[in-house]
């Protein structure tokens, strides 16, 4: 059952819509490389759709109808977008879900310091991510600083072509015995992913230093007596950015690959760049949920925070975020009540829209290709996930695969059906399960990926072209 390429159906109506989409995906994953970044923006399309906040409807007691457009913003890391169907809430949704969280290194809450004429900044890395592959690259630093008068500092250093960026080192190569000899995961350690941020000291005339001795206080002049380049760091983050060292103590600041995605190859046929693993799915899926026309039954599209981490916390998918948003969209259209709820919840259909492992020809022996995801054949739906006899996985229904089979060959979607590598090879998981567990029909399905989870992954083109169309096709259902 080999799947045909996509690339060999398309006429240029296809190719000029590609690129156009292809076009805005590398401008949102280059401009958009947090979770505040992606939900900020996807709020700002949404409005530019014709989109409302669920506080603006709920302060103006507005009655929703079929047709309305409503998006909930959860702690600015998540957003849920809602257009309303014609049939009654409580037959269901059709629910589009990524997550928009990415491998990266968050800068600790106490993190910076001296060492022999350098100023570090020590970090804990989130999600699984190959230690080894974070050195010797340049770095940029993204996040909100919040101060105890109540300010947010918002901060981007690394991006703009007159901006510094920063690095963690490696051990050149002739010193590099011992380290070579490590297991993998032993070459680089956690607690050495530490950013070098500065190495030039802080000048203090002799007057001010003497009186600086003296003083208790965490000036940059005080400091510079002992730490004169952490002391430089302290002055300018002051003086350009805003924030002192305490407000680390409050402050997300992730540390991500500086730079824009880029066409890769010589024919420019895939996206190479940071966070695809599920930026590429989340945008696809945004992008279809706003071109949604006339819909019988309601849509919905979540873009979650801590997929990475395990779904936790407020603006993870176990949070009561999403059931409470929808209970409100469902008061706010007059059919409200726990049992219309749980109905809805129940009767309600899913894409959990992740990415899958696309095969990769240098690493053959990871995968079974029969059952693999291939570059250009389009939307990749993994019927189950999950690690070592589908451990933690949710498992779709064969006549829920049948009904999204036709859905595909309906709308002219280009699709493979896969599995995550070889049986026993490792695994993975997504938020489909915690979906399910509301006795929803879910299926994970979205774009294969080269080199998932690293500061660089690969994605085709045809594929992310594919993924719209399917999540489109998808949002039609009735």
């Amino acid at each position: 059952m080999e799947r045909k390429n996509a690339w060999k159906t398309y006429d240029d109506g296809d190719l000029e819509r590609l690129d156009k989409l292809t076009a805005g995906y590398i401008e949102y994953i280059s401009t958009c490389k947090t979770e505040r970044e992606c939900a900020a923006r996807a709020i700002e399309m949404a409005r530019e759709a014709g989109y409302v906040s669920l506080k603006e409807a709920r302060a103006a007691g507005t009655q929703l109808q079929p047709g309305s457009r409503v998006y909930a913003d959860n702690h600015g890391k998540g957003i849920i977008l809602f257009q309303l169907g014609s049939a009654l809430l409580e037959e269901g949704f059709n629910i589009l879900g990524a997550h928009i969280d990415s491998p990266r290194m968050d800068i600790k809450q106490n993190p910076l310091y001296e060492s022999n004429d350098f100023a570090l900044l020590d970090t804990h890395y989130y999600g699984g991510i190959k230690k080894y592959q974070w050195v010797t690259l340049p770095l940029a630093i993204h996040g909100v600083v919040a101060r105890t008068d109540g300010s947010i500092v918002t901060v981007n250093v690394g991006e703009d072509p007159s901006d510094p960026v920063f690095c963690v080192t490696d051990l050149l190569i002739h010193l590099g015995h011992e380290q070579m000899e490590k297991k993998a995961d032993k070459v680089i350690e956690g607690e050495d992913l530490d950013v070098l941020v500065g190495s030039r000291p802080l000048v203090v005339d002799k007057e001010a230093l003497e009186a600086a001795k003296d003083a208790d206080d965490d000036s940059p002049e005080a400091l510079a007596a002992k730490t004169p380049v952490k002391a430089a760091i302290v002055k300018l983050l002051q003086d350009k950015y805003g924030f002192t060292e305490e407000d680390f103590l409050s402050a997300e600041l992730e540390v991500v690959p500086a730079g824009r995605a880029r066409s890769c190859g010589f024919d420019a046929s895939m996206v190479l760049g940071y966070g695809q693993d599920d930026r590429v799915c989340a945008y696809t899926s945004l992008v279809a949920q706003l071109a949604a026309g006339e819909l019988g039954r309601s849509a919905a599209c979540i873009l979650v925070d801590k997929e990475e981490i395990g779904s936790v916390g407020a603006t993870g998918m176990t949070s009561r975020f999403f059931e409470n948003t929808m209970a409100e969209i469902m008061d706010l259209a007059g059919q409200g009540g726990d049992l219309a709820l749980r109905r809805a919840l129940a009767a309600s259909s899913m894409l959990s829209s992740d990415v899958s492992a696309a095969f990769d020809p240098t690493y053959a022996s990871a995968f079974e290709p029969k059952n693999a995801a291939f570059f250009g054949r389009g939307i990749s739906f993994n019927k189950f996930t999950g690690a070592r006899g589908k451990s933690g996985s949710n498992d779709a229904n064969a006549e829920y695969v049948a009904k999204i089979r036709r859905i595909m060959d309906e709308g002219g979607v280009a699709f493979q059906v896969t599995e995550l590598g070889k049986v026993d090879q490792g695994g993975g998981g997504t938020i489909a399960y915690i979906l399910a567990e509301y006795g929803m029909d879910v299926i994970d399905c979205g774009v294969p990926v080269l080199s998932m989870h690293a500061p660089w992954e690969v994605t085709s083109k045809a594929d992310i072209y594919e993924a719209e169309k399917g999540y489109e096709a998808f949002l039609r259902l009735s």
